[in-house]
């Protein structure tokens, strides 16, 4: 076994990973309140789309129809729920860095990229409890799976995908800060046109025309519209927009998250071997 700055095969790295992941979720779970303020907002979202807003939007295929506004709504629910992950990434790791505890790591016979993958998985590992606790609370305003179980598993799954692509995202903000509260603002800050310029709450042919384009190839859409397919939650008569990324949502949202954790987890490991090397 070599020192931090040595090679370290893989399956050291991916030890040193879930001990740093099982040292954050232990971490959580001693905090549980950061949880509860986490569930707080989205279902703030839902209450507040599917009962103030779910008569008066207009859903392709189904018109100012309430129920299945409520059904089209969940999926940018939950997209949104995940991608707020990132806020957490980077306020934790900014937090580590504060208080010396990335120092104490760097003096162990430790892969340095596992710092990170264990944060990241820790956080997905939270986000997945986030969802549970939301699907729960859909149900009771209406929201229901009609594709099998097979198919909302994979809904699922391209919400954690995207969920942990965007944690990476949060780890080079925590990285590149010098404060929590910064971090925490600048991981929240974007994601709320990233969100709202999309298919998440109202359709794309809703918006000006020249914004079309920007919320139908936004990454965030696909993985709107894919969940959408898999939960069985659009219309029958519903016709998805002419580009690739609403034609194939389900792939789209595959593989933009994939390239956000390929682009994302190299900036920040490089990012973080400058910080502590």
């Amino acid at each position: 076994m070599g020192t931090g700055g040595e090679r370290i095969g893989f399956r050291q790295g991916a030890h040193d990973s879930l001990v740093v992941a099982k040292r954050n979720l232990l971490r959580m779970m001693r905090i549980p309140e950061v949880v509860i303020f986490g569930l707080i907002q989205p279902i703030m979202f839902v209450v507040l789309f599917a009962y103030v807003f779910g008569g008066s939007i207009n859903v392709p295929g189904a018109g100012l129809d309430p129920d299945a506004y409520r059904e089209f709504l969940m999926g940018g629910i939950f997209a949104q729920t995940v991608t707020f992950a990132v806020a957490g990434a980077a306020a934790g790791i900014a937090e580590d860095m504060q208080k010396g505890i990335i120092d104490r790591f760097r003096s162990l016979p430790m892969a340095r990229g596992a710092v990170l993958t264990g944060r990241t998985f820790a956080d997905l590992v939270q986000t997945a409890a986030i969802l549970v606790v939301l699907a729960v609370v859909a149900f009771l305003v209406g929201w229901r799976v009609h594709d099998g179980v097979l198919n909302a598993l994979g809904g699922f799954g391209l919400l954690l995908l995207l969920g942990y692509s965007f944690t990476w995202i949060g780890a080079l903000i925590g990285l590149s800060v010098r404060t929590p509260e910064a971090a925490t603002s600048g991981g929240l800050i974007w994601l709320f046109p990233l969100t709202f310029v999309s298919v998440a709450f109202v359709p794309s042919e809703n918006m000006p025309g020249w914004l079309q384009p920007v919320a139908e190839w936004n990454p965030f859409s696909a993985t709107v519209l894919g969940v959408r397919e898999l939960f069985g939650n659009l219309p029958a008569n519903y016709e998805a927009p002419d580009v690739w990324p609403m034609q194939h949502p389900e792939l789209a949202s595959a593989l933009f998250s994939v390239i956000i954790i390929v682009v994302f987890r190299s900036l920040a490991v490089r990012k973080y071997k400058r910080a502590t090397g």
